[in-house]
C-alpha cells in the first residue's frame, strides 16, 4: 500500500445515502471482498459511488472514485474495525445516535423537509436511521482505531528539516503576501424605542398569518433580514442537543406546537418570529423571520468612543490587545485566539482576498504593529458593526521556506510520518487476516497488497 493511497483511501470512507439510493439486496448481489468476518457487497460499492455522484452534482473538476478505490477504502475501514473490536474500543450509543441525528439533519436541510426526504428515499426517517446505524458505528470505530495507531506520532525539528530538504526546489509552493490581523468587534445596541417599534411590526406579521391575510413564506420574502432567507425561505432543521443555534431561538422553537407562531424572540442576531413546521422528539423544523432593529449614528458613535478609549489603553501599555479582546469584544468565537482573523483553512496567516473590502481599505495605510482607529462597517449578517484592528504582521510574496513557513511544513511532515506508520501497521496486520478479493477486482492496482494476501491464502489451502 502506497503511503499517499492509504491516506486517500481513508478519505474515501463514506456512508452511501439511503436518501438517494435505497439499498436493495437482490439475487445478483454478491460479496466482492472480505477481510476477517467483514464482507463488502457489490451493492455497497454501487451505492457509495452513487452517493459520491450525488454530492458532486453542480461542482466542477470533481474526480469521482472508481469501484477499486471504494473497495480499498472499505477494506481499510473494516480492517480498522476488526482491530478496534479486538482492542475493546467502545463507541457509546449516545455518540452513534448523535452522529445519525446529524446526518439526518443534513439530509432534511438539503431536501427542505422531513416529508420530502422520506418521499425521495422511499423510507421513513426511523428506517433511514436504522440503515445508517451499523455503518456509522463502523466509521466511528475505524476513526478511533486510526487515531490510536497514530496518536503518539510526533515530529522533531530535525525531521521537519529532513522532510523539507527532500522537496525539489522547483516543487516548493509559492505564497502570496499574507497578513496576521486581530480585531475587537462591538455590535452597537439599538435604543429601546426602536426595538419596541420592530416588535410591534413583528406582532403585525403574526396577526396577518393567523388571520389568513398573508402567508408566512411571503412575509419572509418581504421582510426577513436573514441573509439565507432567499435560499431557504427562513427554514432550519433544529436538534435540541446541538448548540450551533442561539439558545433563546432554540428554546422558543421547542415551546411551540406545530403550525403555531411565536411572539417576537430576541436573539444575539435581532428579533424573530418563529413558526414550527414539524417536530419529532429532539428534532424540529422551523421557519423564521428576522428583523434587525436599525442602529442610529448615536449608537455607532458611542461604540466608537468606547473602542477609541480601549485603543489608547493598549497603546499606552496599560493592557494587552488580547486582554482587551476578552473584556470588550462581542465576537465570542475569537476570544480564545486573541481576536485573530482566520482564513478558510483556520490559519491566522491570510491572503488579502480573504479579507472583507472595508478591512482591506483600513489596513492599506497601516504598518505592522499599528492599531487602527475605530471603523464602522456592515458584517456578513447585515449588522452595523464597529471594530478596531491590530495589524500584527505582513509577509512578502515568497517561495516556501522553513523560516517563514515552518508550521506549514511541519504539518505536512507529520502527516507523512503518520501515513508511514499506518502503512507499516497494515503491512503487519493484513497478512494475519482472512482476505478474499473477487475475480472481477483482482486486476485493481489499488488492491494489489490485499490481492497478494488473498492469493497466498488460496495457495496455502491448495497445498
Amino acid at each position: 500500500m502506497k503511503i499517499v493511497r492509504i491516506v486517500f483511501a481513508l478519505g474515501l470512507i463514506a456512508i452511501a445515502s439511503a436518501a438517494t439510493a435505497q439499498i436493495k439486496k437482490v439475487l445478483a448481489d454478491k460479496i466482492v471482498a472480505t477481510v476477517g468476518d467483514k464482507y463488502i457487497l457489490r451493492s455497497d460499492v454501487d451505492n457509495a459511488i452513487a452517493d459520491y455522484k450525488r454530492q458532486a452534482q453542480g461542482q466542477e473538476n470533481i474526480e469521482l472514485p472508481t469501484a477499486c478505490q471504494v473497495i480499498e477504502g472499505q477494506l481499510i475501514r473494516k480492517a480498522l474495525v476488526l482491530q478496534a473490536e479486538k482492542d475493546s474500543i467502545l463507541i457509546t450509543e449516545e455518540e452513534i445516535e448523535n452522529a445519525i441525528d446529524g446526518r439526518i439533519r443534513n439530509f432534511i436541510q438539503q431536501f427542505g423537509s422531513k416529508e420530502v426526504l422520506e418521499e425521495v428515499a422511499g423510507r421513513s426517517v426511523f428506517q433511514l436511521k436504522d440503515d445508517f446505524r451499523l455503518l456509522i458505528k463502523e466509521q466511528r470505530l475505524a476513526e478511533e482505531m486510526q487515531n490510536k495507531i497514530v496518536d503518539k506520532v510526533k515530529i522533531t525539528p530535525n525531521e521537519v528539516k529532513s522532510f523539507y530538504a527532500k522537496i525539489p526546489v522547483d516543487s516548493l509552493p509559492l505564497y502570496e503576501s499574507e497578513v496576521q490581523i486581530s480585531e475587537i468587534i462591538i455590535h452597537p445596541k439599538a435604543n429601546r424605542d426602536i426595538e419596541e417599534y420592530v416588535i410591534q411590526q413583528m406582532l403585525e406579521y403574526r396577526k396577518q398569518v393567523e388571520g389568513g391575510v398573508n402567508k408566512f413564506d411571503q412575509l419572509v420574502k418581504l421582510y426577513s433580514e436573514d441573509p439565507s432567507a432567499k435560499e431557504n425561505l427562513g427554514q432550519f432543521s433544529l436538534n435540541r442537543n446541538v448548540r450551533e443555534f442561539d439558545p433563546a431561538f432554540m428554546a422558543a422553537s421547542f415551546r411551540l406546537k406545530e403550525g403555531q407562531i411565536s411572539a417576537p424572540v430576541k436573539s444575539k442576531f435581532g428579533y424573530h418570529i418563529i413558526q414550527l413546521i414539524s417536530r419529532s422528539g429532539d428534532e424540529a423544523v422551523v421557519k423564521h423571520i428576522l428583523r434587525i432593529p436599525p442602529i442610529t449614528n448615536d449608537e455607532i458613535n458611542e461604540s466608537k468612543k468606547l473602542l477609541d478609549s480601549v485603543r489608547k489603553e493598549v497603546l499606552a501599555g496599560k493592557t494587552s490587545f488580547g486582554e482587551a479582546v476578552n473584556k470588550f469584544s462581542d465576537d465570542e468565537s475569537s476570544k480564545f485566539s486573541g481576536g485573530a482573523v482566520t482564513g478558510r483553512d483556520g490559519s491566522t496567516y491570510i491572503n488579502f482576498d480573504q479579507l472583507d473590502k472595508e478591512m482591506v481599505v483600513l489596513i492599506q495605510n497601516m504598518k505592522p504593529g499599528d492599531i487602527s482607529a475605530p471603523q464602522s462597517y456592515v458584517d456578513d449578517r447585515g449588522r452595523k458593526t464597529v471594530r478596531i484592528v491590530y495589524y500584527k504582521e505582513r509577509t512578502a510574496p515568497h517561495k516556501e521556506n522553513l523560516k517563514e513557513d515552518y508550521n506549514r511544513v511541519s504539518v505536512r511532515a507529520l502527516e507523512e510520518k503518520k501515513a508511514k506508520v499506518l502503512e507499516s501497521w497494515f503491512k503487519e496486520r493484513v497478512p494475519n487476516y482472512y482476505v478474499f478479493i473477487d475475480n472481477d477486482f483482482q486486476a485493481c492496482k489499488e488492491l494489489k497488497d490485499w490481492t497478494n494476501v488473498a492469493n497466498a491464502i488460496v495457495k496455502e489451502k491448495t497445498y
